[in-house]
């Protein structure tokens, strides 16, 4: 049921809240916030806090530095632990000019107008996130170091998997907030866990993602320990990726994936929403993998995705299509990695999508042999392309996608393409220790 600003203050009374966060993300999908006191409760649900913009990465100019914070009143929660000041609440909010006007570079209203733009076509996107995340242990300083806490593998139990606490307490407070956890577990390399939760609609769990990374941070440094979702902060295990299981569902509430007739049973719309997927991935994955870090995790031998493909029996293509029919028909992008911006992750994938459906496009055979096994002549001959192998690489990609720079629109594309442009030149610029073991004994 949707809250009102009147139940919002009596909840926050009743629960003896003293401070409200007003959170947010910058075009990098960082958490920000403006935390205000009770006294200013009222203003802030009425949509009239504002901010700096200019000191926010991506937003706007010093000339146009006034921004509002504009309250989504459904999101509001009270964190489940108190400080000696008294409890906290938060509210999402989207980003607005003085004038009311939604702001251009806002990724919660980027993801919005792509999700209004299905809604005009007759569809609604559901989607799924599996995040994965390290934890690792502190130093005597309280200094994260890359050093894993267990040496657990994949569904380990106690006493190898030292997580297990932290994890559980992660899964309740997850669940305090008003997120459904639907399984939570150790993960193939040591040190590794993954938190599932409930399939929902695109903005909302896009909220959830945020609310997700913050509380196992959170969770993780009351246990001593550090949560990262760097893609690949080990070498030579596994690395943390993001898949997104995502369907698209009708006015009538029918999953418009399935056709009980169709080839492998899917209808033509979930045939050409994949079609979409393939056809873009290599822009979109400068947005679903944004770090020059998340090009480490995206190479053969660690069972990420690194082949355009999609399949029915295996996950070495980037997307699958599990068994499940009916209601159930969904993909699953095996592609991102949580170090993503949620919004501009699923705007991305949603506005592929749906590009696929307008134009009909066609998403060729499933490819149910391991195509880490083939040849590069066979996956020549099935036509199977390769994702790009760095950052520089996928945001060449993307610079080229017309249709990427229409849903997300100008400020958000140019911002990300610059902010993303220095990362790269600040990585090449650096020498590396596999560089100097390498080389600087040989020439």
């Amino acid at each position: 049921m949707p809250k009102s600003a009147s139940d919002i203050l009596a909840h926050a009374k009743e629960e003896k809240v003293h401070f409200l966060r007003l959170q947010f993300t910058d075009i990098d999908g960082i958490i920000k916030n403006v935390e205000v006191p009770e006294s200013q409760f009222q203003k802030s649900l009425d949509g009239q806090i504002m901010f700096d913009g200019s000191s926010i990465e991506g937003f706007t100019r010093i000339e146009e530095s006034d921004m509002l914070l504009v309250p989504d009143l459904d999101t509001f929660q009270v964190f489940p632990w108190e400080a000696n000041q008294g409890k906290v609440g938060r509210l999402v909010c989207d980003i607005a000019t003085p004038d009311g006007t939604p702001f251009a570079g806002c990724p919660r209203g980027a993801l919005k107008r792509v999700v209004t733009k299905a809604k005009e076509m007759g569809y609604e996107m559901m989607a799924g996130p599996e995040a994965e995340f390290f934890l690792f242990q502190r130093d005597v300083n309280g200094s994260a170091i890359p050093a894993t806490h267990d040496t657990g593998g994949y569904f380990d139990l106690s006493p190898r998997d030292l997580g297990e606490e932290a994890r559980r307490d992660i899964t309740l407070v997850l669940e305090a907030m008003g997120l459904e956890v639907e399984a939570a577990h150790h993960e193939v390399a040591p040190g590794q866990h993954e938190i599932d939760f409930k399939y929902g609609e695109a903005v909302a769990t896009a909220d959830a993602v945020v609310t997700f990374r913050f509380v196992v941070k959170k969770v993780a440094l009351m246990h001593g320990l550090h949560a990262t979702f760097m893609p690949k902060p080990i070498a030579g295990v596994n690395g943390s990726g993001m898949h997104v299981h995502q369907s698209l569902f009708t006015a009538d509430g029918g999953n418009a994936f399935y056709d009980a007739d169709g080839s492998w049973q899917m209808s033509k719309v979930g045939q050409s929403y994949i079609g979409g997927l393939l056809d873009h991935a290599r822009a979109y994955v400068a947005l679903t993998n944004p770090l020059v870090n998340s090009y480490k995790r995206l190479v053969p031998g660690y069972e990420a995705p690194i082949n355009v493909a999609w399949s029915e029996k295996n996950r070495s293509p980037m997307v699958r299509v599990p068994a499940r029919r009916g209601e159930g028909t969904r993909c699953e992008v095996r592609i991102p990695d949580p170090s993503c911006n949620p919004y501009l992750a699923f705007a991305a994938m949603l506005a592929s999508g749906l590009d696929g459906i307008e134009r009909e496009l066609d998403c060729g055979e499933p490819v149910n042999r391991n195509i880490f096994d083939m040849s590069q002549r066979e996956k020549k001959r099935l036509k199977i392309h390769q994702l790009p192998a760095s950052l520089d690489e996928a945001l060449d990609f993307m610079e080229k996608d017309t249709m990427l720079r229409e849903a997300l629109g100008d400020h958000i594309f140019d911002h990300f393409l610059y902010n993303k442009r220095t990362e790269w030149s600040e990585y090449i610029k650096e020498i590396h220790d596999w560089e100097l073991d390498r080389y600087l004994d040989r020439y």
